[in-house]
């Protein structure tokens, strides 16, 4: 049996290790940490055990298609549970908008909370949305691009799609309520990526949402990652965690052996779910010989600024996902993304499982966590010396919109910052969701899913094609295993 290394245990990893398996290689998996799942580990506090990072599941199909390559169930590993609504817009003037139930109701909710303009607006954005995801998504996500010209068949309608318009710019085409836009241009944000700088391509996660549904995974997306481990050990793939790779040992541009902080692995294939820039940096020892990747001209994503805590208090009338809007907000995402500055007027993400999950109570108390995107590491921000106060902002914020008296009844409370992502997830620069999802960082401009350095060497993860999120994760994995197939059967 052929022999695969894969290097990184997040979904990109976990994905493309399952598909490696069903085409009979012999797989071994290499994680850092003490346990699997990358951005999507656990974090275990005081007796609480939080999701250190995604929590929205959309497109489950693509979950399930890795535990029936196998002839096995995913329902018998983790189960799904809808999130309704998807989630609950708090604006700076104290009103809200629920997204994501009944889709009737909600154009009836838009007509009543905002205009009969602004409903029908929104009906021809879900349309325009459709379009885009029947291209962008059905044809293009899982297709490898090896060269400029696999992308010139689908210029065209890329055209008419306007992919080249920003998010929200192509949002305030059909709605013209600032709150709205804000609220329907909001899922860059999910991403990586700024709404006035994103490609238009990623509306169609509008449509994506309501085809599919938005899910929670009972007992956390951690219930997904020990159910993928699960499938590993039934499988035969060996997961070998405390392995941190720091080198390659190469001849004629083949990797033959992959050297961690104590033992060495030979190899076939390479299939890397790290972070590309910091790998070819850190690893490889040298810049991509492919110049849209060089880190000189690349924009990688924001970092996060995470809360994580837990209260006495039963929260009951807060709904599963918040976003908080600041009320500056198009000036705050410049500060981020561009003047790299410290902010303290954070919008937030609030994420409270228990509104889903009842069963999910722990130590008789509510749990949350909260997601402030902050600038990456590019900036001068010393987060040793601004933590503190930044946490204690973000539970001013949240005592002020949403969680009345929270500081008073908590029962544990940690944070991690941009230097956790940089050190411990080994992020460049700390950033949150690899490069940005921009136009000129899109399908053949991402990082390549195969190497160009190495003939066996492959890419997984949130900066390769297509991109960020769960979906677009697992999606880097079946365009890389197609690559895998055509080179090496």
């Amino acid at each position: 049996m052929k022999k695969a290394i894969v290097i990184g245990s997040g979904f990109g990893g976990l994905a493309i290790a399952s598909r490696l398996k069903y085409r009979g290689y012999d797989v071994k998996l290499l994680e850092k940490q003490a346990d699997l799942g990358g951005r999507a580990r656990a974090l275990s506090s005081n007796g609480f055990v939080y999701d250190a990072g995604p929590t929205v599941i959309t497109a489950p199909y693509l979950i399930n298609e890795l535990f029936e390559l196998h002839d096995e169930a995913s329902s018998d590993y983790f189960e799904l549970m809808k999130v309704k609504p998807f989630y609950r817009f708090l604006f700076s003037d104290k009103t809200f908008f629920d997204y994501g139930d009944s889709l009737y109701s909600m154009i009836r909710n838009i007509a009543k909370q905002y205009s009969k303009d602004d409903a029908k607006g929104y009906i021809k954005l879900l349309k325009h949305s459709k379009r885009i995801f029947n291209t962008a998504y059905l044809e293009l996500s899982d297709k490898p691009f090896e060269n400029f010209g696999s992308m010139l068949p689908y210029m065209r309608e890329l055209m008419n799609i306007k992919f080249y318009k920003s998010v929200d710019s192509s949002v305030r085409d059909y709605v013209g309520n600032d709150n709205l836009a804000k609220a329907l241009s909001m899922h860059p944000l999910l991403i990586g990526g700024n709404p006035y700088a994103t490609t238009s391509i990623y509306l169609l996660i509008q449509y994506l949402e309501w085809k599919w549904g938005v899910y929670y995974a009972k007992g956390g997306t951690r219930s997904i990652i020990s159910g993928l481990f699960n499938l590993m050990n039934k499988i035969g793939v060996e997961c070998l965690t405390n392995q941190e790779v720091i080198n390659i040992e190469s001849k004629n541009n083949q990797i033959k052996r992959v050297i961690t902080n104590d033992n060495s692995y030979d190899a076939d294939i390479v299939v890397s779910n790290a972070d590309p820039t910091y790998f070819y940096k850190s690893i490889l020892k040298h810049n991509p010989s492919k110049l849209s990747n060089n880190p000189r001209i690349l924009s990688h994503s924001m970092s996060l600024f995470v809360l994580y805590f837990s209260t006495k208090k039963i929260y009951d009338e807060v709904q599963h996902h918040t976003i908080i809007f600041n009320k500056r907000h198009k000036e705050l995402l410049e500060d981020i993304f561009n003047r790299k500055i410290y902010i303290d007027d954070p919008s937030l993400y609030l994420h409270r499982p228990l509104a889903t999950d009842k069963s999910g109570i722990q130590n008789n108390c509510d749990s949350f966590y909260v997601l402030a995107p902050v600038s990456n590491n590019l900036s001068s921000i010393d987060w040793k010396e601004k933590s503190d106060a930044f946490s204690n902002e973000v539970f001013n914020i949240l005592d002020e919109y949403i969680l009345p008296g929270v500081k008073d009844n908590l029962v544990d409370s940690f944070y991690v910052t941009p230097d956790y992502f940089e050190n411990e997830l080994n992020t460049y620069a700390g950033s949150g969701f690899g490069i940005q999802p921009i136009f000129r960082q899109s399908a053949y401009f991402r990082y390549s899913n195969k190497a160009k350095e190495y003939n066996n060497l492959y890419f997984v993860g949130a900066s390769t094609h297509p991109g960020a999120g769960v979906p677009g994760v697992i999606s880097t994995a079946k365009a890389t295993d197609k690559l895998i197939s055509k080179y090496h059967g």
